[in-house]
């Protein structure tokens, strides 16, 4: 479904720049066993306009239950502000293949890595801008590749492996951290009723929940309900223990994180900046933290506006 179609007057989305392109992220061929191969990613690109001085990359990586569309409004004004904008599907979203596996945040943040840099040919260190599970993603691209990560802009989401984590993981505000862990029975019971589930998590999370209109939640309810596209979802949950796992290790093996840090939250979201700054304690040396004003989870939807601000000003640091 397109990522701008059906919005009107004040609404309609400027995408005369956008180029869909879709892409195999995997280095095996499309012929092997593994279930890794032939994972095709499907993004879009969004270069600055050819008058304006490029300032560099910009990576968006989205959260569930969401895609690339949770961008929408923030895609051309940032490009607007010098930056190449990319945004994909992760693997298991949208328009993205859906394999059964492969869903611990260090082969997502690959694929990736591998769209920039192999697909899009770009060399320079760019900007990682991730929310919720994107956020996840977003903090193993930088530890992985810091040498190619200009900065890291993450939040809304509590990193796997930190105490804030190990202490909200089981509380009623995260009660489907539990329920996505269940073996089959999530898919069972949402199937034929994504739209209903869906817009309870829009609602509940969000401080405008209008910011997500009845439209917006035919294009998420759609493409939930793809086949292996709520399975693909669940199984980014399942992975949450061993990513916490992964990330403790790399921070015992590697130190801290170098790449500078942004922890970006809605100031109307679940943790404030007391909780935020100790996830970035543990695993990164230079970091800071912002909040957008009036904004609950669904941050880029509900302000984009402040959204942009925030980002490109954070980018525009170096």
């Amino acid at each position: 479904m397109s990522l701008s179609g059906g919005l009107t007057g004040a609404n309609k989305i400027d995408d005369s720049r956008w180029v869909h392109r879709r892409v195999q992220v995997d280095e095996l061929p499309i012929h092997s066993p593994s279930a890794e191969a032939g994972v095709i990613i499907h993004y879009i690109s969004c270069p600055p306009p050819s008058s304006t001085e490029s300032k560099g990359t910009i990576l968006l990586i989205h959260g569930f239950p969401q895609t690339a569309y949770q961008f929408r409004r923030v895609i051309t004004p940032l490009s607007n502000a010098g930056y190449h904008v990319i945004v994909p599907d992760y693997r298991g979203a949208g328009e993205s293949s859906k394999p059964w596996d492969g869903y611990t945040k260090d082969i997502m943040a690959r694929d990736l890595h591998t769209l920039v840099t192999k697909h899009e040919g770009i060399k320079d260190k760019v900007h990682i801008v991730g929310h919720d599970i994107g956020g996840m993603i977003a903090h193993a691209y930088a530890v992985q590749y810091p040498d190619h990560t200009a900065s890291v802009c993450w939040g809304e989401c509590p990193l796997p492996g930190t105490k804030m984590y190990h202490e909200t993981k089981s509380s009623m505000l995260l009660w489907h951290f539990t329920f996505h862990n269940v073996p089959d029975l999530p898919e069972a019971l949402i199937a034929g009723k994504e739209r209903i589930y869906l817009k309870h998590f829009y609602d509940r999370l969000a401080q405008n929940p209008s910011a997500i209109s009845t439209h917006d939640l035919d294009v998420y309810a759609t493409s939930y309900a793809m086949p292996g596209a709520m399975r693909s979802g669940l199984n980014t949950y399942r992975t949450f223990e061993a990513d916490g796992q992964m990330n403790d290790n790399w921070a015992r093996e590697k130190g801290k994180c170098p790449v500078r840090c942004l922890s970006l939250w809605g100031a109307q979201s679940f943790a404030d900046e007391a909780k935020a700054s100790s996830m970035c304690e543990e695993y990164y040396s230079d970091f800071s933290f912002d909040a957008v004003p009036g904004a609950g989870h669904w941050i880029a939807e509900e302000r984009p506006s402040d959204f942009v601000e925030k980002v490109s000003r954070w980018a525009a640091k170096g």
